[in-house]
């Protein structure tokens, strides 16, 4: 016999049951030591593995042993069924991952974020005419997931957009009344289809509508972000999808899907409010979208730009004591990253101490300069995080400054109308010489002027970023 008569209510278990809820329990194991190796480059590709096949184990066993109330296990035909599914998938995510550019990894990670969202919203749509009338705790979770999933997917969406060049911002005072107008509605509906006691079969309308009205409320309160803000939305948009996603795995009474779920919806809010704190917002303004608006920036002589020559370049950084490198995106689209870490060892041979100073939300997504720069294999105890180095700024002999651009911008201490304004920076105007590498006088992505180009101590060393700090390395050698 394979049945085990339980003792709690009555129950009756059997060993694929048990097996079943072990193998859920393992996956979650699996799911926090992944989530622990991720913290630390050096682990990280090892901690994806290990959360990949936590996910893997819930997913062969449920195939396996999953029963439905009468006690039948999954039809052949939906197995196969399921299984090409997850083949073709599988292919598809393998070729996208495989061929992605560096530089379009943010893109990636949103488009990933709304395909979480979406399948957790179909999950709430497909099974809200199946709840029970008057059950009132199934209703709300599939409510729950349906408006979560739908916003996580629509603005993900647009994110992806924005960041790709292929969306615009609006920035306009009126959108964030909208968003709350659209906001309430959207709670609205939601809180009259639970508490309805009409049968949720006849509820259809309103479940379609409230997906509608949730889908874009996402559009709308992504579209007036921009600037530096954009990797806290994303964050905030990867919690969204992680808790929709527990939804789900609650309609299923899943515990594979609440646990990974609640995980990836905790880590991406903590996450959102660490972002929140590196850009001085709150996470209030963040939901509501009512940040990263622009302002005309401050009326004041910008000064002159000085350029520096590769051959005086090469002179000031090889006998400089200290160095600090401060990577932007610019460092990602000219895939700057392995000959910018052959700068540093030449320069450590050299006897001067160099250092990467990482802004929280450099680039477009959180942690994107971390994964550059491991991508590169610096080692990272040389990367340092904005509040470590700002206080030794003043002794840094030379900031070397690799397309970056509103993580160094002074505006964000003197412009009170630039949007950046109270943001924190990396102080790379505190140091004793700026060296900045830029293709051209180009604007940085929340699109004002860095008078950190003007200052006295900056001189600019115009082209691409890795043929300059390459042609840098042979004039190094060659002295």
């Amino acid at each position: 016999m394979d049945k085990i008569l339980g003792a709690l209510n009555g129950v009756e278990f059997t060993i694929g049951d048990t097996l079943l809820e072990l193998s859920y329990l393992i996956a979650a194991l699996l799911f926090v030591v992944g989530l622990k190796l991720l913290s630390h480059p050096e682990t990280a590709r090892r901690g994806n593995l290990w959360a990949a096949s936590g996910m893997g184990l819930a997913m062969v066993t449920t195939l396996l042993l999953h029963k439905d109330a009468a006690g039948n296990g999954i039809p052949l035909t939906n197995v196969w069924i399921i299984m090409a599914a997850i083949g073709v998938g599988a292919a598809i995510g393998w070729t996208i991952a495989r061929k992605i550019k560096m530089t379009a990894m943010p893109q990636l990670v949103s488009f990933y974020n709304a395909t979480g969202g979406a399948a957790s919203a179909l999950v709430a749509l497909l099974e809200y005419p199946n709840a029970l009338a008057g059950d009132v705790g199934s209703i709300l979770v599939t409510v729950l997931g349906l408006i979560i999933g739908s916003i996580a997917f629509s603005g993900s969406m647009i994110a992806y957009g924005k960041l790709d060049g292929k969306v615009g911002d609006i920035m306009k005072p009126f959108i964030t009344y909208i968003n709350l107008v659209l906001l309430v509605v959207t709670l609205g509906l939601g809180a009259y289809i639970i508490f309805s006691p009409n049968p949720p079969a006849e509820m259809v309308w309103a479940i379609y509508a409230l997906l509608g009205i949730a889908l874009i409320y996402g559009v709308m309160f992504v579209m007036p972000i921009g600037g530096a803000d954009m990797p806290v939305v994303i964050s905030l948009l990867n919690s969204f999808t992680g808790i929709a996603a527990a939804m789900a795995g609650f309609i299923y009474n899943n515990q594979a899907m609440i646990l990974g779920g609640i995980l990836v919806g905790a880590a991406g809010m903590i996450l959102t409010i660490l972002m929140c704190k590196a850009m001085n917002r709150s996470l209030l303004n963040v939901i509501i979208g009512a940040f990263g608006g622009g302002g005309a920036a401050l009326d004041k002589d910008q000064g002159t730009i000085k350029e520096i020559t590769l051959s005086d370049a090469a002179v000031l950084l090889s006998y400089s004591q200290k160095i600090v490198v401060i990577p932007g995106y610019g460092l990602a689209v000219a895939q700057a990253q392995h000959i910018a870490h052959e700068l540093d060892t030449l320069l450590e041979g050299k006897g001067v101490e160099v250092r990467y100073a990482i802004h929280p939300v450099a680039g477009r997504m959180p942690g994107h300069m971390n994964v550059l720069l491991a991508e590169a294999d610096v080692p990272y105890e040389k990367l340092v995080e904005m509040d470590d180095i700002n206080p030794d700024m003043p002794n840094v002999d030379v900031a070397i400054v690799v397309g970056a651009n509103d993580v160094v911008n002074p505006a964000a201490y003197d412009d009170p109308s630039s949007p950046i304004y109270g943001m924190p920076i990396i102080d790379a105007h505190q140091a004793k010489n700026i060296i900045v590498m830029k293709r051209g006088m180009g604007k940085g992505y929340a699109g004002i002027e860095n008078f950190l180009f003007f200052n006295d101590k900056t001189r600019m060393l115009f082209g691409n970023a890795k043929d300059s700090i390459q042609k840098l390395v042979s004039e190094i050698k060659n002295m």
